[in-house]
């Protein structure tokens, strides 16, 4: 299956700005599930100053705001070839060391109501287990659009048993590392069913199993990602994947608008 994305993200600010950096991981990249063909970024009211891979392997493109700038226009897109390996990634590979992803951080620090969800989870086969999980915080928390906060930790979900795609990862996350498994935030691009426009990216979880590697759960879709799933950045939490972080100076306020559209071609 060949996916064609385009993924624009804009920025207005109500005075001109002096100076800004920001760090874009906006970039898929190939690995044997999936197969970049073209990919393209495209800056309005900055420039780009350099590119490189951080210790997750994403790529990584500083951009600076131009001075005075009052609008911000980063725009991708591109085409890639899909295959669909039932949710499995294959084998770690550094330079960040598979025990790093058994660490807890701000976002998944564990809490009463994450030991309570694991409490849940029936002895048995290691995959058995983490599906048990991912339909039990399906269950758990439920899936509304706005409910949330961005900076929401995993405990902040599970406490109002509700939230997005990023809340379910992040509760994912720190529940598989109580149980004894490496896990780590995914985000990218995906098919949808009943449309091609959308407002936002995508988040899964993906967490280590013996024998199999890394292997991805879509809690908030219930299924394991399939070739409908264009990975784009992973992470110890949705900080280390954001497509855009950064800072500025100046006290200008803004408002933002993403736009993101994926078709099968």
């Amino acid at each position: 299956m060949i996916l064609s994305i385009s993924h624009a993200t804009r920025y207005k600010f109500d005075a001109p700005v002096s100076y800004g950096l920001q760090q874009l991981r906006q970039t898929p990249k190939s690995y044997r599930a999936q197969s970049v063909l073209t990919w393209t970024t495209r800056l309005t009211g900055a420039k780009k100053q350099l590119e490189f891979d951080d210790y997750h392997r994403n790529r990584v493109e500083l951009i600076s705001l131009n001075d005075g700038v009052e609008e911000l226009v980063i725009e991708s897109e591109g085409r890639v070839e899909m295959a669909d390996t039932h949710g499995i990634v294959g084998p770690h590979a550094g330079p960040a060391p598979l025990w790093l992803f058994a660490r807890a951080t701000p976002l998944t620090q564990s809490g009463r109501g994450t030991r309570s969800i694991v409490s849940q989870i029936s002895n048995g086969e290691p995959l058995d287990r983490l599906h048990a999980l991912s339909a039990l915080i399906k269950d758990q928390i439920a899936y509304e659009v706005g409910a949330s906060e961005s900076h929401w930790t995993a405990e902040e979900a599970v406490a109002a048993a509700k939230g997005v795609c990023q809340d379910h990862t992040h509760v994912f996350i720190t529940c598989a590392r109580i149980m004894g498994f490496p896990a780590r935030y995914s985000s990218g691009f995906l098919l949808l069913d009943d449309r091609e426009e959308q407002e936002a990216t995508h988040a899964w979880a993906e967490a280590y199993v013996d024998g199999l590697g890394w292997v991805g759960f879509d809690v908030s879709n219930g299924i394991s990602p399939d070739e409908r799933y264009v990975r784009v950045a992973t992470g110890l939490d949705y900080s280390d994947a954001a497509p855009i972080r950064g800072v500025r100076m100046g006290n200008a306020e803004e408002s933002l608008s993403v736009a993101v559209k994926v078709a099968q071609q």
